[in-house]
C-alpha cells in the first residue's frame, strides 16, 4: 500500500511517501480500513519533531484522525461488517494504550489496521471529510466550551488562535449558545472568513493589543464589579498571550485553555486570578460522547466542519508545512485513494 512514513524524527519535509509499505492484517479483535480521508493536528507535528520522555515506535505512520470503509473484520470482532463506514476515535479507551497515529500506525496510509474498540458508526448524512475534522480538534473543543467552560447565552467570548481546526469550531460553538464572539486571527483574509462563521468582533493580533480592544469596548475590569472586560478567553496558545488574557477578563470571568502550541511555560501572574477571582480550566481531549453529539450536529446541519483544502498523500510535506507556518484556515484533509 501507500503510506507516509517516518523511520526516525526529523524536521519539515522529513516525511517519506512508501509505496510498496506492507498491508495491514487485522490481528483478533481488529478491522482493516481503507482510508477515506485524514486531518492534521499539531500532535501530528511533534511526533514527526519527537516528544521528550515518548518513545514512538519506528517506523510509524502518523494521523490521529481519520475516516474509511471497514474491508476486512479480524476474529472476535461482532457488531462490524465489511462495507460499513467508521470513524476513528484515537484514544484506547479499553487498554489505556497509546494512540493511534503514534504507538501505533494512524491514518496516512491507503489501509489501516484498527482495534475495534476505537470504531465510531458514521452516519450517512456525515461525509468522511467532516468525520475526519472531529475526535482531535472537534471534540476537544466541544469539551473544552461546553462540559468544562460552561458557556452561555450572552456572554462575551474571545477566541484567540480562532483560525485553526479548534478555533474555528469554537467560533461556531459560541455562536450556537448565542453568545458574542470576539475572534482573534493573523491576517485581513482569515478574520474575513471568521466572520463568514459567525464572529462580532473580529481582531488582528498583529496590529492591535486585544487587551486594550476590549478596555476600549466594554470599559476596564473593576475588582469589585462584574464590569468591563469579557467573560471568557479562550486560550490554547500560552505564551505571550496568557498573562493578556487574565487582564482581559473581568470579575469571576474564565481562562479555558486545552493547550500551548506557542510555549507552555509562560510568564504567569497571580495577582490578576485572585485580585478579580479568575476560574483557569484546563481541559484534556474529548469523551465518546462528545464525538457522538457532534456528529448529530453535523447531521442537523448545525455544524460544519471547516476544511481548508484536500490535499494528496504524496503532498503530506506540504499539508505539514501550511499547519506548521499557520496558513490554515480549519483543517487540511490528506487522502491517499
Amino acid at each position: 500500500m501507500k503510506a507516509a512514513v517516518i523511520r526516525e524524527h526529523g524536521g519539515p519535509g522529513s516525511i517519506q511517501i512508501e509505496n510498496n509499505y506492507p498491508d495491514p492484517k487485522p490481528a483478533a479483535g481488529e478491522v482493516v480500513l481503507a482510508v477515506k480521508a485524514a486531518t492534521l493536528n499539531y500532535h501530528d507535528i511533534f511526533t514527526r519533531r519527537g516528544m521528550p520522555g515518548i518513545k514512538v515506535p519506528m517506523p510509524c505512520i502518523m494521523g490521529l484522525d481519520f475516516a474509511g470503509e471497514i474491508v476486512e473484520v479480524g476474529e472476535g470482532v461482532e457488531g462490524w461488517r465489511v462495507g460499513q463506514r467508521v470513524m476513528v476515535d484515537p484514544v484506547d479507551r479499553v487498554n489505556f494504550g497509546g494512540l493511534l497515529g503514534e504507538m501505533r500506525p494512524g491514518g496516512l496510509a491507503q489501509f489501516c489496521a484498527v482495534p475495534a474498540h476505537h470504531l465510531v458508526e458514521l452516519p450517512a448524512e456525515v461525509s468522511y471529510e467532516a468525520a475526519s475534522c472531529l475526535p482531535v480538534a472537534y471534540g476537544t473543543a466541544v469539551r473544552m466550551m461546553h462540559t468544562i467552560g460552561k458557556i452561555a447565552k450572552g456572554e462575551r467570548v474571545l477566541i484567540l488562535g480562532a483560525s485553526g481546526g479548534v478555533g474555528t469550531c469554537c467560533v461556531q460553538l459560541a455562536k450556537l449558545a448565542g453568545c458574542e464572539v470576539i475572534a482573534c486571527a493573523s491576517s485581513e483574509s482569515k478574520l474575513k472568513r471568521l466572520a463568514e462563521l459567525g464572529a462580532d468582533h473580529l481582531i488582528d493580533y498583529t496590529k492591535q493589543d486585544f487587551v486594550k480592544w476590549a478596555y476600549e469596548k466594554w470599559g476596564k475590569p473593576h475588582r469589585r464589579k462584574f464590569e468591563g472586560g469579557v467573560d471568557v478567553v479562550v486560550n490554547f496558545t500560552g505564551g505571550d498571550t496568557w498573562v493578556k488574557s487574565l487582564r482581559a477578563l473581568h470579575r469571576q470571568g474564565r481562562l479555558l485553555t486545552c493547550g500551548a502550541t506557542a510555549g507552555y511555560d509562560p510568564v504567569e501572574d497571580l495577582r490578576f486570578i485572585w485580585t478579580f477571582e479568575l476560574q483557569v480550566l484546563g481541559s484534556n481531549g474529548w469523551m465518546r460522547e462528545d464525538l457522538h453529539l457532534l456528529l448529530d450536529m453535523i447531521k442537523d446541519g448545525r455544524l460544519t466542519p471547516t476544511i481548508d483544502r484536500e490535499l494528496p498523500l504524496e503532498e503530506v510535506n506540504e499539508a505539514f508545512r501550511l499547519l506548521e507556518e499557520r496558513e490554515v484556515f480549519g483543517k487540511v484533509v490528506v487522502k491517499a485513494i
